[in-house]
């Protein structure tokens, strides 16, 4: 059950102690893209969301959407945000992961992903050895796959609590 434990788990990406992260030596962050930054339904990011990425590229943190969406749904993100992607990243497989530690020249202990679903960002991140931390989705509203990957991550969360291993609202950092 470990593969599914994030290392930090926060209620959103606004909650997230950053400068913790900076402090821990993490240079690069992957977002995933649909509930953990924006709902699946909104087509472009958000001033509120523009701004927050902003201070995040001011603190030196290199800004990667990391997505198993295709590439139309990501530009508008991808060019409003002004950061870099990987789209259809197959997560939770690792090729994508390695892919991107290899391009920018960043290690496992450099990097950390951010999402809202254990069986894709966790999983992924934690099989690529990187820091992973888990947020709520935005929304209730999921793609098809995603509702499928709910039902399966319902019972994982059960499992972890079951074995005091994680609580839904209980964070920590």
């Amino acid at each position: 059950m470990d593969k599914f434990l994030p290392d930090i788990y926060q209620k959103s990406i606004y909650t997230i102690n950053y400068d913790k992260l900076k402090s821990m030596g993490i240079k690069c962050i992957l977002f995933d893209l649909d509930n953990t930054l924006a709902p699946d339904k909104v087509k472009s990011p958000s001033q509120k969301l523009i701004d927050f990425i902003n201070e995040l590229k001011e603190k030196k943190f290199k800004i990667i959407i990391f997505s198993n969406s295709h590439k139309q749904r990501i530009r508008p993100f991808k060019e409003g945000l002004m950061v870099d992607a990987a789209y259809l990243s197959r997560k939770p497989l690792r090729g994508k992961f390695l892919k991107v530690m290899d391009i920018y020249g960043y290690s496992e202990s450099e990097i950390a992903i951010v999402g809202d679903q254990l069986l894709t960002d966790i999983l992924g991140g934690n099989k690529v050895n990187i820091t992973t931390i888990l947020v709520n989705p935005i929304s209730k509203n999921d793609g098809i796959f995603t509702k499928f990957n709910r039902l399966i991550e319902k019972a994982i969360f059960k499992k972890l609590k079951k074995n005091k291993l994680f609580e839904k609202g209980n964070y920590y950092e």
